[in-house]
């Protein structure tokens, strides 16, 4: 029989847990119960808040007696991030849920990150509806609004609690055993406006009989990316889109932090590298963009994403960037420039075709990459060329076979 764990503060919010817990164990499965809580639970729990302190080498006792909040939820955030991986592995659940305000949603979902991907797990919080990627990270956590406060059981919050406890069971109880077809996979980066290189290629790899994962380079995209290549399952990566590399030095909303770029190079791993729409920063609506970039080039691409125009400056930056991220690497690497335009965008006749700002970006990073550890190679297309696509792809495969 499957098993829901149900982690939470069961000292404040007890009669809750019990709630989603009673729903739970009427459908047939069974629960085990996690104690985050720092004061005694309203119901014994199979793993309690001293344990969880244990994990790393702390004494919940004390910390209760110091009525320190902060310290207290630091603690079991980081005793839940390192025993529930653990207790998962032990076979002690196969799904996990729980219930929280802000406190309650920073303890828990540390734990829940460390799991594998594809573990079912569901936060029901009242932060959900705001930017939870604090919370989620690069993993697939699903956060579920809470509406009303996680305080007391009444109209709404019973019919959002028992949603939530049906949403989690089925996902234990329905899980999918249907077997894929096991393939080498290669992780590729892809942005709307390289869509056409991304695709071409990945599906010449796919005929080459690899599996390609491609991730949307908004932020999220590239850092569960960067995790999933650290975490060994990554034969090769075609990194065409670094766009995110201009969030993060502009200030742009789709940042993706600045250990972007390491992870292949850190793991050997092969990687084909690219500079996929480094000719554009992204922000929310029109109305959103910071006034300090007032007179800029901009680009409504829908109504709530606005594209604006990097600079020679910034592109001369990106490009010492780039090269110094792949200066690093201890894997076969090629960084490919497509001379004609990083993009849909940029390409001439587009409203970012900018000749200028490429050749900047282009000769910073000619002047700055160690050809020792990363091969040049320029080509004559743009980036969404069938020519530089192809390219690439077999770039990759001559890298994963000589590696």
């Amino acid at each position: 029989m499957k098993t829901i764990a149900i982690a939470g503060t069961f000292d404040s919010k007890g009669k809750e847990f019990q709630y989603i817990k009673d729903i739970i164990e009427a459908l047939g499965l069974n629960t085990f119960t996690i104690h985050t809580g720092v004061f005694e639970p309203i119901f014994k729990p199979d793993v309690s808040n001293y344990e969880i302190a244990e994990a790393v080498g702390m004494d919940m006792g004390e910390i209760s007696a110091k009525k320190d909040r902060a310290l207290a939820t630091e603690v079991l955030a980081k005793g839940m991030e390192k025993l529930v991986p653990q207790l998962y592995e032990q076979g002690k659940f196969d799904g996990i849920i729980s219930l929280g305000g802000s406190g309650g949603t920073s303890i828990v979902t540390p734990g829940m990150r460390a799991l594998p991907i594809g573990v079912p797990k569901v936060m029901v919080s009242t932060v959900a509806a705001g930017d939870v990627s604090v919370y989620v990270g690069s993993s697939d956590i699903f956060m579920y609004p809470s509406i009303v406060d996680v305080a007391g059981l009444n109209s709404i919050s019973t019919k959002i609690f028992t949603n939530a406890a049906l949403a989690i069971a089925g996902m234990v109880k329905f899980e999918n055993t249907q077997r894929v077809e096991s393939k080498p996979l290669i992780a590729a980066s892809m942005f709307g406006v390289t869509t056409p290189c991304v695709n071409e290629a990945r599906a010449y790899l796919e005929d080459q009989g690899y599996e390609v994962l491609i991730f949307h380079a908004t932020g999220t995209g590239g850092k569960a990316m960067e995790s999933l290549i650290s975490s060994g399952h990554i034969e090769g990566v075609l990194d065409i889109t670094t766009t995110e590399w201009c969030d993060e030095l502009v200030g742009g909303n789709m940042a993706a932090g600045d250990k972007r770029l390491e992870a292949a190079g850190q793991n050997n791993v092969p990687q084909v590298v690219s500079t996929g729409a480094l000719d554009m920063v992204n922000f929310g609506a029109i109305d959103t963009v910071p006034s300090k970039f007032n007179g800029r080039n901009f680009y409504k691409h829908n109504p709530t994403v606005t594209l604006m125009r990097t600079t020679a400056e910034e592109n001369k930056q990106l490009g010492m960037i780039i090269a110094e991220k792949l200066n690093k690497a201890k894997s076969p690497t090629a960084l490919m420039l497509p001379l004609k335009g990083v993009s849909l965008l940029d390409v001439e006749g587009q409203v970012f075709y900018g000749p200028e700002e490429d050749k900047i970006l282009f000769d910073t990073l000619r002047e700055n990459v160690d050809k020792n550890i990363v091969e040049l190679i320029e080509l004559d297309y743009d980036i969404n060329d069938k020519n530089f696509a192809i390219a690439a792809a077999k770039k990759l495969l001559e890298l994963i076979k000589n590696n």
